[in-house]
């Protein structure tokens, strides 16, 4: 995809844009995780939704869960 960019100016405020979606997107993906692991799914199904490992997502959302009070399933096996 190719932006022509005409001043500094409006490349800041894309750059600005970028970054607010960044932190919308986070927020949407926290509250969407936890969501689905208070509703009983497993880390696997949450990753799979995703479409990153389930270690991937562990890492990022575990400590945040268990602050939260989320009781966190435990691989079986």
């Amino acid at each position: 995809m190719s932006v022509e960019i005409s001043a500094s100016g409006e490349v800041a405020d894309r750059l600005a844009a970028v970054g607010a979606l960044r932190r919308l997107a986070d927020r949407l993906e926290d509250a969407a995780v936890e969501e689905a692991m208070r509703s009983g799914w497993g880390w696997p199904q949450v990753a799979e939704a995703l479409g990153v490992t389930r270690q991937a997502v562990y890492k990022k959302h575990a400590k945040r869960l268990i602050a939260a009070g989320v009781a966190l399933r435990r691989r079986s096996g």
